[in-house]
C-alpha cells in the first residue's frame, strides 16, 4: 500500500508519519521548500523509500508520490504582470 499524503490545520510540525493511517500529515500553509525537505527525510531516513536523485518523492515501494493539489497551488502576488 503507498502512502498518502493528507493536509490538515494547525499542526505544530511540518509533517508527520501516522501509521495507522498510512499517511503522512503536513500542516496547510507550510513553505514549499521546507515541506519538500521535510517529506523526504520523513520518506527516506524514517520509511526506508528509496532516494532517487530527479525523481522527487518516492513511496517506499519505489512509486511516485503526489502532493495534493491544494499544496501545489501558487498563490498569486498581488500586481504581478499576467500573460
Amino acid at each position: 500500500m503507498c502512502i498518502r499524503i493528507a493536509v490538515v490545520d494547525d499542526l505544530s510540525p511540518i509533517a508527520i508519519w501516522d501509521p495507522d493511517e498510512v499517511s503522512i500529515l503536513v500542516d496547510r500553509g507550510t513553505h514549499p521548500h521546507d515541506l519538500i525537505r521535510e517529506l523526504h527525510a520523513i520518506l527516506t531516513i524514517d520509511l526506508g523509500a528509496p532516494h532517487i536523485p530527479g525523481a522527487g518523492l518516492t513511496c517506499f515501494c519505489g512509486d511516485p508520490l503526489q502532493l495534493p493539489t491544494e499544496l501545489t497551488l501558487v498563490p498569486a502576488i498581488p500586481g504581478a504582470p499576467t500573460l
